[in-house]
């Protein structure tokens, strides 16, 4: 294993894990990474400067990590913030990073908190993060993402990887092919792109799938007097029948086709249109006539 020292001012950068120092590590603490809970570690240094670059961390700030795994990610965001902040699920990873932050990272391991917890339910924390990074797992990125920008309002910026395809579903736009509830949903709380694409071969195991990062910057919600459970809700039901028309597809929310027809026209948009068409503020208008009448 490359031997971890601390680096100094103007010297090379710190030692990140590679290949072989995870799977040692996985093969001490006996883990095998699971595709229940979607673990895929990713073992290059390079993919771990790019991800963190790509973050634009500040020195002063604190960074919310959620899935660290064995460290990797979690060492290089040590480097360039002023504390990491990481909730782990699986109890075995979470007793083991302490350790490696102390043996890898020493002068930086009272700026290390760990939280062992489902991030789906996670409401407070030690320290007020300022920026996500994180390598999610697939199958609950979106939740994830929504449920952290919904509970920790000092989250002003971030960079998550995920499933490639769920990047570009996060970053869409209305009119995209892949624009739908999470691109929407995500708006609410900020505007996302798509900031790179990363290969199969940086991750143990490797995936079967490319994975995309997606940076976010936080900003303010649309100015409605709809509450965001509501506007959320004519969301929900634009895009659980998407093929039909505004119109149709709220009938059910709204009450009926006519008052679904006199919420869209009430908010400046046409009934025929779709839901794949309109944006994060047109919903909250849809929500806010509808309110309105129900008041």
């Amino acid at each position: 294993m490359t031997e971890p020292t601390p680096s100094a001012p103007g010297s090379a950068p710190a030692p990140l894990m590679g290949a072989s120092d995870i799977r040692r590590l996985a093969e001490e603490i006996g883990v095998r990474p699971t595709k229940t809970l979607g673990q895929n570690f990713v073992i290059d240094g390079n993919t771990i400067r790019r991800i963190v670059a790509a973050a634009d961390i500040h020195a002063d700030e604190t960074v919310l990590e959620v899935g660290p795994g064995l460290g990797s990610l979690t060492l290089g965001l040590l480097d360039a913030a002023r504390s990491v902040v990481a909730v782990e699920i699986d109890p075995v990873l979470a007793a083991k990073l302490p350790d490696t932050v102390r043996q890898w990272r020493p002068d930086a391991a009272e700026n290390f908190h760990l939280v062992l917890a489902d991030a789906m339910k996670v409401t407070e924390l030690p320290e007020e993060p300022t920026a996500l990074v994180a390598n999610l797992p697939y199958n609950v990125a979106v939740p994830v993402v929504l449920h952290l920008l919904e509970h920790f309002p000092s989250l002003r910026h971030g960079l998550v990887m995920v499933q490639d395809e769920v990047a570009d579903r996060l970053a869409a736009g209305p009119g995209s092919k892949t624009y739908g509830v999470p691109s929407v949903k995500a708006a609410w709380y900020s505007s996302m792109r798509k900031a790179g694409v990363i290969g199969m071969n940086v991750f143990w195991p490797a995936p079967k799938i490319h994975s995309g990062l997606v940076a976010f910057t936080r900003r303010e919600p649309p100015a409605t007097t709809a509450t965001r459970r509501q506007v959320f809700a004519v969301i929900d039901a634009a895009f659980a029948q998407r093929r039909k028309t505004l119109r149709a597809a709220l009938a059910g929310w709204a009450g009926s086709a006519a008052e679904a027809e006199r919420c869209l026209r009430a908010a400046g948009v046409e009934p025929a249109a779709r839901g794949e068409v309109i944006d994060i503020a047109a919903f909250a208008r849809i929500a806010e006539a509808h309110e309105q009448a129900a008041g």
